[in-house]
C-alpha cells in the first residue's frame, strides 16, 4: 500500500503552525509545540509559528500573510475547530480555499475513529489549497494534532511517499491562476 520510495530524494517544505485558543500562551501551547517538534524531526522547516485568539479576522489574517509568503508551502493550525460559540477556525479559513480537501477530513475522522470512537464527530478538522498553500486545520489536543500528522501529513508532505504525495504536486498547484494571467495578457 504506501511506502517510502528511498531513491527519491526528501524535500524538506517550509511549514507554518498557528494555534487558536483565548487561553494559550506559546509556552503552554503543548498542541503547537508538538506540531513544530514532529515538523522539524521529520526534516521539514519550521516557517513560523504564532497564537492567534479564536477570532475570524485575526485568524484569516495571519494565514492570508502565510498564503502571500512564497517562503511557506503549508499552513497547520490547532484549535477552533470545535462546536461552541468560539470555535471558528473552520469559518475563517474555509472561505480562502480555492479547492477544498474533502478527503483529509474523512481519513482524519477515520484515524480518530480507531483511537477515540464517535468522540471524533466533535471536530470540524477540514483541509484545502488557497494560492499554492495547503492548510489544514486540526482540533486542539495533542492527541488530535500527533493522529492527523503521523498518520496523514508526514506521508503526504514527503517527497518519497509512493505512490503518490503533495509534494509532487505542489508546481501544478496554481496553474489556474498562470492560465488566467495569460488569458489577461
Amino acid at each position: 500500500m504506501n511506502r517510502i520510495d528511498e531513491s527519491r530524494p526528501f524535500i524538506p517544505l517550509n511549514i507554518a503552525v498557528l494555534t487558536v485558543s483565548d487561553t494559550r500562551s506559546l509556552e503552554e501551547d503543548k498542541s503547537g509545540a508538538t506540531l513544530a517538534e514532529r515538523i522539524t524531526t521529520a526534516g521539514h522547516h519550521l516557517a513560523d509559528r504564532k497564537i492567534v485568539k479564536d477570532d475570524i479576522p485575526a485568524i484569516r489574517a495571519v494565514v492570508q500573510g502565510w498564503i502571500a509568503d512564497k517562503g511557506v508551502d503549508v499552513v497547520i493550525t490547532t484549535g477552533g475547530t470545535g462546536f461552541t460559540g468560539r470555535d471558528v477556525t473552520p469559518e475563517a479559513l474555509e472561505p480562502l480555499f480555492e479547492k477544498r480537501m474533502d478527503g483529509f477530513s474523512e481519513v482524519f475522522h477515520r484515524i480518530s475513529y480507531d483511537k477515540i470512537g464517535t468522540s471524533t464527530i466533535q471536530s470540524r478538522a477540514t483541509g484545502g489549497v488557497a494560492g499554492a498553500t495547503y492548510i489544514f486545520a486540526l482540533p486542539g489536543s495533542t492527541g488530535a494534532c500527533k493522529d492527523a500528522w503521523d498518520g496523514i501529513l508526514k506521508g503526504q508532505l514527503d517527497y518519497r511517499h509512493m505512490p503518490c504525495n503533495f509534494v509532487e504536486i505542489m508546481p501544478r498547484l496554481d496553474e489556474h491562476l498562470k492560465r488566467g494571467k495569460l488569458r489577461e495578457a
